[in-house]
């Protein structure tokens, strides 16, 4: 298989967390249309995660929350986004990059986008740091809108803790590399 210079799966990343950007964009300036509402999975301990120690304490790897009827001062900027939420009846304020979000899921259209972080941008502690010194970094993959239902129960958790749950239907799978030449 030829190399690619071109570096597409970057591309494809990049592209996808455009259009969760634009549609968070759109929401901060007018508000959730219909019934959309949203479940965004991130890294609490990606660089530029923004979270009370509280709630990095409960959550050490990822958390999930739900935009949907109790969030206020919505702000998006080119690179991440911030965020009002109320955990257990307490106010907190969120500031999470687009690079530390896993996933992106709008249970109203059946719509997930899910993203590989870059491991090279978490913390490790030291012995991994070694190892990984003496290893080829691997390439990363593309997004692709799927289904997955780890995320459903997880994001299910996050409801349940945080605001009613939302009933989904399942969703029909598409990966970015059925149109990829092999």
């Amino acid at each position: 298989m030829a190399e690619d210079h071109i570096r597409y799966d970057i591309l494809a990343q990049e592209a996808l967390r455009g259009v969760m950007r634009k549609v968070l964009a759109e929401v901060a300036r007018t508000g959730l249309p219909g019934n959309h509402h949203f479940f965004i999975t991130f890294l609490t301990g990606a660089p530029g995660v923004r979270i009370s120690s509280r709630l990095r304490e409960r959550y050490p790897e990822q958390m999930t929350i739900v935009l949907q009827f109790q969030y206020w001062d919505l702000k998006v900027s080119e690179t991440g986004f911030e965020v009002g939420l109320s955990f257990s009846d307490i106010p907190e304020k969120l500031e999470i990059p687009f690079s530390a979000v896993r996933g992106f899921y709008d249970p109203s259209v059946n719509f997930e986008l899910e993203f590989d972080v870059k491991p090279e941008l978490l913390p490790r502690p030291a012995a991994e740091e070694e190892e990984a010194a003496t290893k080829a970094p691997e390439p990363a993959k593309a997004a692709s809108p799927k289904k997955s239902e780890s995320r459903k129960k997880e994001a299910g958790k996050a409801a349940e803790t945080e605001q009613a749950e939302t009933t989904t239907k399942s969703a029909d799978v598409v990966s970015l590399d059925a149109f990829r030449k092999k």
